[in-house]
């Protein structure tokens, strides 16, 4: 740290500061100090009001006194370490215990890491030190480790972490975990998930929000509420990996289950059957969203998934979702058709439905009636007619498309076709002139055929109705800010191409981490597609019941581009790595 100590820096010493060491001008620095403030930038950190002037950095004139930069620079200036606070790797109910909140704010500090010989304490006022002495006396068995924080992030998380941990606390207070009961006991008397905690109470209220503007902030598809033997876990998936938020105690979870089933209209006294449910609620820009609610009983109590769809899918382009000029032309081509069946396949989470919903988007216009039978809703369309399966009143998919076809359709969506009956029905709709979009669960496209002969569609029939099938995947793309270029390894590469000819690209990129990607070293997700289309001699090959290699030989001599194709030219455009090529497409 620097030799100065017990100084408070305002804005004339970070002025001053920053005309000497070259990055402000005197102009700059007569129009930050004359400006008057209003009412809420008066609590302002000093950086924070520089910031707000967005003015040239002299010292590199290509660049702007961001708050960021200048964190960066006073860090220097000060001797510390500039720390960004990764809000999913944060502990928060051990951090708020190394010291109060009240001396928390008095001293603008915040533990950010914990660890077992050390605490790491951040801090935006570098020089003032006086906190240090009584932070060590109650924390005797670890060191201090002091780092620089960013104002605005101090700010925030000194009052998010306390506001979340006072409601756990609070909470935890009023309620006690039935543990004077065995696990076996408690399965018996069909009582697990027992507790005295109140859904309504103002702290389970509080956590919940908390969870909800959370997984928006940080662009999660699920949230995961899983009860375990003495503390809960909350996680969040985002962008396909799973990260864990929180541990709190279970009877806290329960509760917090509860309020969400309270706000879904689920059965809040039946723990023993899954529920499925619905929510709608609004991010913190104001935009409203619908999460899609399931619980399913576990050994130590109810488990809850809530899947959040982005309101802004229906309205991505086919560009935004991954799909080359060659693809989009193919895929447009098959939806313009008036009857026959097209499949998208892949495993869960591969973006198929938001692949049927952007093609049911573009062609719901005022001339088609687009129906759709689905289990369950996943997003709410006014364009599109939509029914949900209700196995309770033995309405199934197969039941829907039978009656989705009186109703005088130009096109269907079927949710899935996971048995013969579907299969059956989704093929007799094709066969009298809709138009049929649909899911199946396989590896590849060609694979896709096989799978409908196994549900008991017969081969002509599968030659006369099938237009095409899309494969698809979804893989993370390489953070912009920290990717790092490599020499290309041609064994992986050979690995991805062959027996396809394609130029091996002399460099690729690697995932590294910074904290734009909170050091994951990945942000977002791009499709990568795999387009089967139908030709007479592939329809001629199905219709006499040729097999799978066969079938597949085919495709490939007439063009069909496999998924690790697909990859591998993302890795040669820079968007992705060999590591997630390799994680999610089958080789």
């Amino acid at each position: 740290m620097s030799q100065v100590q017990s100084l408070r820096i305002d804005l004339n010493w970070c002025i001053e500061q920053l005309r000497h060491t070259g990055h402000l001008s005197d102009s700059d620095a007569q129009l930050i100090r004359s400006t008057a403030r209003n009412k809420a930038q008066i609590s302002w950190h000093p950086l924070q009001w520089i910031a707000h002037f967005n003015v040239v950095d002299q010292a590199q004139p290509d660049s702007t006194l961001t708050l960021h930069r200048l964190c960066q620079w006073l860090a220097q200036i000060a001797q510390l370490p500039y720390f960004v606070i990764d809000p999913l790797k944060a502990d928060v109910s051990r951090l708020t215990q190394v010291m109060s909140q009240e001396f928390a704010s008095r001293n603008r500090i915040l533990a950010v890491e914990h660890h077992p010989d050390r605490i790491v304490i951040g801090a935006d006022q570098p020089f003032l030190t006086d906190w240090h002495k009584g932070l060590a006396q109650s924390n005797r068995d670890k060191a201090i480790e002091v780092v620089l924080l960013n104002p605005e992030q101090l700010t925030r998380y000194l009052k998010e972490y306390y506001q979340v941990s006072r409601a756990v606390a609070s909470a935890q207070g009023m309620g006690a975990f039935r543990a004077d009961k065995g696990v076996e006991a408690m399965l018996q008397l069909g009582d697990l998930t027992q507790t005295n905690l109140d859904a309504n109470d103002q702290h389970i209220v509080r956590i919940v929000d908390w969870i909800l503007q959370f997984a928006f902030e940080q662009s999660a598809s699920d949230i995961h509420l899983e009860p375990r033997k003495d503390l809960g876990r909350v996680r969040f998936r985002i962008d396909g990996v799973l990260h864990t938020i929180y541990d709190m105690p279970s009877n806290i979870l329960m509760a917090v289950v509860a309020r969400i089933k309270i706000l879904g209209r689920m059965n809040v006294a039946e723990k023993r059957k899954p529920q499925d449910g619905r929510l709608k609620t609004r991010t913190p820009k104001g935009v409203e969203t619908e999460l899609r609610l399931a619980t399913l009983p576990t050994a130590f109590g109810e488990k809850m998934v809530m899947r959040i769809f982005d309101p802004e899918v229906l309205i991505r382009s086919f560009e935004q979702l991954g799909f080359s000029p060659d693809l989009l032309t193919t895929w447009q081509h098959l939806t313009r058709h008036t009857h026959g069946i097209i499949l998208v396949t892949g495993p869960t989470g591969s973006g198929k439905t938001t692949t049927l919903y952007s093609t049911l988007k573009q062609l719901a216009a005022d001339t088609v009636n687009v129906c759709t039978i689905e289990d369950p809703i996943e997003m709410i369309e006014s364009s599109f007619n939509q029914m949900q399966v209700n196995p309770a009143i033995d309405l199934g998919f197969a039941d829907g498309i039978r009656a989705l076809m009186r109703q005088d359709p130009d096109i269907i969506m079927v949710g899935e076709i996971r048995d013969s009956y579907t299969a059956d029905m989704a093929v007799q709709a094709a066969l009298t002139g809709h138009l049929v979009l649909s899911t199946l669960h396989t590896n590849d496209a060609p694979s896709s055929l096989m799978r409908l002969h196994d549900l008991g569609v017969q081969p002509f029939l599968t030659a006369a109705t099938l237009l095409g099938v899309l494969a698809q995947r979804l893989v993370r793309t390489l953070c912009p800010h920290c990717k790092t270029g490599v020499l290309t390894n041609p064994q992986l590469w050979q690995q991805l191409t062959h027996p396809w000819t394609s130029t091996m690209p002399k460099q690729v990129f690697e995932a590294k981490g910074c904290e734009q990607c909170r050091n994951t070293g990945y942000r977002g997700r791009v499709g990568l597609y795999e387009m089967l289309p139908m030709s007479a001699e592939l329809k001629r090959l199905i219709s006499h019941n040729a097999p799978l290699d066969a079938i597949r030989q085919h495709s490939y001599q007439e063009g069909l581009q496999p998924l690790r194709l697909a990859g591998a030219r993302r890795i040669a455009e820079g968007l992705t790595s060999f590591e997630e090529v390799l994680r999610v497409v089958p080789l």
